[in-house]
């Protein structure tokens, strides 16, 4: 029987943002392919370390028991630059870890992001920056996900996840207006503009499908008081009064929504985060990210005129 992706959640990832490769890569850079595929084939058998999606994942993929098993609610597919051989580790490590992801794709030495429409992803993570950047120049929705300090895997079963909003869920236009002319010009014009949504941005349909497991928690809890919803789900954003009224406009408009919201007004994000603990964080812009990642697993998205080279001097 056909497998249809159609009405799932379905996100992609990397091998390196699933799992710790660092020792991997090492191998790789310093000795070459071939010995990193002996170091493989040597060490199948042992399981990968969680790399910093991994508790995102996890949990993501345990919100599929609101639903029929033969019937998941999220599909998680390994998209990877391993060739079959060397992914054997990778899957053996899935395995080993526990996780029902039983898809994937390797492509020896290539990238896979052309592949995200066919399997319907409405979201790609990789540790590898380039690939990002190509996935997003192509305009697919995809994050780089940055190395960190912390990678908490603890026991609590709550999933929480916390978006930016421009170039992340909206497109980047109010950004662009931002670096024009500066705060005033940018409040201006989004009072000015109040009444209309804001384009989507990148990961617009991934939060679109975040909620379409959200509305079955609540149906769960209709049914069962005593069910505690597990997805909880937070913008965190530089807006302030009066800019925040478009935001939730646009939110309000495509049908979509948060649990919580944070108008910062250019309050650093980072202490906000650390008290929020996210098990991931979307934002377009690296200095944001340089401050939070540290402490919070944190995926850039490569998005809009703020991530594009500066022009060629004349």
């Amino acid at each position: 029987m056909r497998y249809d992706l159609s009405d799932r959640l379905v996100v992609g990832i990397a091998s390196g943002a699933l799992f710790d490769l660092t020792d991997c890569e090492a191998v790789f850079r310093e000795r070459g392919e071939d010995a990193y595929r002996t170091h493989q084939e040597t060490h199948v058998d042992e399981p990968l370390a969680k790399g910093v999606a991994f508790p995102f994942v996890r949990r993501l993929l345990s919100l599929n028991d609101l639903a029929d098993q033969a019937d998941p609610l999220v599909e998680v597919i390994i998209l990877s630059r391993n060739d079959p051989d060397t992914g054997m580790r990778v899957m053996r490590s899935i395995k080993a870890h526990g996780l029902p992801i039983s898809r994937a794709v390797f492509r020896q030495g290539r990238p896979s992001h052309q592949f995200m429409p066919a399997l319907n992803m409405s979201l790609f993570l990789s540790a590898d920056g380039p690939d990002v950047r190509d996935a997003v120049a192509a305009g697919l929705p995809a994050g780089h996900v940055l190395k960190t300090g912390r990678i908490d895997d603890e026991s609590d079963p709550e999933l929480r996840i916390a978006f930016d909003f421009d170039g992340v869920v909206a497109g980047d236009t109010a950004e662009q207006v931002y670096q024009r002319g500066g705060i005033d010009e940018f409040r201006a014009y989004e009072v000015g503009h109040a009444a209309t949504p804001h384009d989507p941005g990148p990961l617009r349909d991934f939060l679109a499908g975040v909620n379409r497991v959200q509305r079955l928690e609540r149906e769960r809890r209709r049914k069962d008081s005593g069910y505690r919803p597990r997805l909880r789900v937070s913008l965190v954003t530089a807006r302030d009064a009066p800019a925040h009224e478009r935001a939730l406009l646009s939110l309000k408009q495509w049908g979509l929504r948060v649990n919580d919201a944070f108008f910062l007004g250019g309050i650093d994000k980072a202490a906000v985060l650390k008290a929020l603990d996210p098990h991931i964080f979307f934002d377009d812009q690296v200095a944001n990210l340089n401050g939070t990642a540290p402490g919070t697993p944190s995926v850039h998205i490569p998005f809009g005129a703020v991530n594009s080279p500066p022009a060629a001097a004349v």
